[in-house]
């Protein structure tokens, strides 16, 4: 195979990227999630794994503080998430899903692997698992960093 070069990586990861995202976000919705967005997904991930503040999540997403705020704002509004006192600063406020937010969660999750179902088949499961550690290697330690 002929070295594709930086243009063409980049458009297939960014074409695969946007399709995976509408993918899930369509997937979800169907689920009953009308009133989530693709972004709020992203925000999911780092709450989930507990301890989180909106600075935190502000980091996590590689917003402002104030964005994230009002990201937090909607989602408490829509029942996703809930504020506790933060048990070292009594300025801070923990972030945790709801069982609404776990549930949305939990749908993002299947659909995340259903869309994935065709490229496993396509790939097979060896170079699949070979795919993904090999973009684990060169994802950045960054925003939105799963894990």
């Amino acid at each position: 195979m002929d070295d594709p070069g930086p243009l063409a990586f980049s458009a297939l990861v960014l074409g695969l990227s946007g399709q995976l995202v509408r993918e899930i976000h369509a997937r979800v919705t169907q689920q009953g999630f009308e009133d989530l967005r693709p972004a709020h997904g992203f925000a999911f991930v780092r709450i989930s794994r507990g301890g989180a503040t909106t600075a935190d999540l502000a980091e996590h997403l590689g917003v402002t503080k104030q964005a994230a705020a009002q990201s937090v704002e909607e989602l408490v509004r829509k029942g996703y998430v809930v504020r506790r006192p933060h048990p070292h600063d009594a300025r801070a406020r923990l972030l945790e899903l709801t069982e609404t937010g776990w549930a949305a969660t939990r749908a993002a999750d299947q659909a995340a692997r259903e869309a994935v179902a065709p490229w496993r088949e396509a790939l097979g499961e060896a170079r699949f698992s070979e795919l993904v550690a090999d973009l684990a290697r060169i994802a950045p330690r960054g925003p939105i960093r799963p894990t």
